[in-house]
Formats: structure tokens, C-alpha cells, sequence
């Protein structure tokens, strides 16, 4: 009598051979392929998760870099704005800061649409 596998599956007759016969290894080869696949698919997923929790963390400094630059930016305008307050005084001061910096942010913005126009395919 032939052992059963430890699987449960019933063996393939081997026909005196003693190797299990071609559908036995087919059907090993599934299986296996299955658990390769799964398996890569757990690997995947794992290192996906360990780079976004990267990510989440980069984004975090980046956002309080972000903010600190910005409340650095605001009081170096105020502080120019009241330098300038005590030559021309303070409506004045503030309409002039207020203009230079409308007029820098309306070159960087022309210049962000250019970068965002389509590139002209030479023939």
C-alpha cells in the first residue's frame, strides 16, 4: 500500500517507477507557484507600507519647514514694512512692500505657466 501525503492529496500511480507520475507534479508546481506568488505579494505590500510610513514622516518635516519659512517671510515684511514706515510712513510703507511682493509673485507665476505649457514636438 502506498503512503498518503502529508497534504491529504491521494498520489499519482507511479507505475513502478517510484517517482509520482506527470499530473502529481503538475499539481505541485500550482500550488507552489501560488505560494511563490502569494508570498511575493506579502513582500510587496510589507515594503510599500514601510515606505509610505517614510513618506508620512518626510511630509511632516516638510510641512513644519514649510510653515516656519512662511511665518519667516511674514516677519521679514513686517519688519520691512516698519523700516520703511519711518521714511515714507506706514500706509505708505505697507502699499510699497505690498507691491513689490505682488509683483514678485506675478513673475513666478508666469513663469510657473510656461513651465506648465505643453513642449512643442519638433518634426
Amino acid at each position: 500500500m502506498t503512503a498518503m501525503p502529508s497534504d491529504g492529496a491521494m498520489p499519482a500511480p507511479d507505475h513502478g517507477t517510484g517517482e509520482p507520475g506527470l499530473t502529481a507534479l503538475i499539481g505541485r508546481l500550482i500550488d507552489d507557484s501560488r505560494s511563490v506568488v502569494s508570498a511575493e505579494v506579502t513582500l510587496y505590500k510589507a515594503k510599500a507600507s514601510e515606505r509610505i510610513a517614510a513618506y508620512k514622516s518626510a511630509i511632516v518635516f516638510f510641512a513644519a519647514a514649510g510653515i516656519l519659512a512662511l511665518a519667516a517671510l511674514v516677519a521679514l515684511l513686517v519688519g520691512l514694512i516698519g523700516a520703511l514706515a519711518t521714511l515714507v510712513g506706514p500706509l505708505a510703507a505697507t502699499l510699497i512692500v505690498v507691491a513689490v511682493v505682488l509683483v514678485i509673485a506675478a513673475v513666478l507665476a508666469v513663469i510657473g505657466r510656461g513651465k506648465l505649457a505643453a513642449p512643442e514636438v519638433s518634426q
